[in-house]
């Protein structure tokens, strides 16, 4: 189990468009791996490669919240979103790279979500609830935006202000 830092906004890395990931080599299913592993310790329910400095188009996700239920983990190679709903929810969203920050975003409460998994098979389903929350949330790092770029002028610098702060103290620390 390899954990790997993630990288905290305004970090300029999480600003960048991902490279699609050619092959599904043993290093890259390792980085899936590691990506989970990550995702669990923070805890979180998703995981975008560029979040710990990876540029490659690969999310992680497991929305399933154990005792209640099983955990579901899935790495995505390639994810991309083929249908959503017209119907739109407001959930309030948070980031592991925008630590102790939230704020109600709107999204398609369905999508159908297309990606080769860690075998290198193809993979297709439409997910629900939190699940499709978390996967359009992830594509979105995947483009280079943050669920902070889903919100107005003022509460978007609001929360930019707060992190570069805890970035300064840290790096002090």
């Amino acid at each position: 189990m390899t954990l790997r830092p993630i990288l905290i906004h305004p970090d300029p890395r999480l600003k960048k468009v991902c490279a699609p990931v050619a092959e599904i080599t043993e290093e890259m299913r390792v980085l899936g791996q590691d990506m989970l592993d990550t995702m669990y310790d923070a805890p979180g329910v998703g995981l975008a490669a560029p979040q710990i400095g990876v540029l490659k188009r690969i999310i992680v996700m497991d929305c399933n919240k154990p005792p209640e239920a099983e955990p579901r983990p899935l790495v995505m190679f390639n994810p991309e979103i083929v249908w959503q709903s017209a119907e739109i929810v407001a959930s309030e969203e948070g980031c592991l790279s925008l630590p102790e920050q939230y704020a109600p975003v709107e999204r398609s409460a369905t999508v159908r979500l297309r990606w080769t998994d860690p075998e290198g098979a193809p993979q297709e389903e439409t997910f629900e609830g939190l699940w499709s929350v978390c996967a359009q949330h992830e594509l979105d790092h995947l483009d280079g935006k943050l669920f902070i770029d889903h919100l107005g002028f003022m509460k978007r610098q609001m929360i930019t202000r707060r992190l570069a702060k805890l970035m300064r103290e840290r790096a002090r620390a």
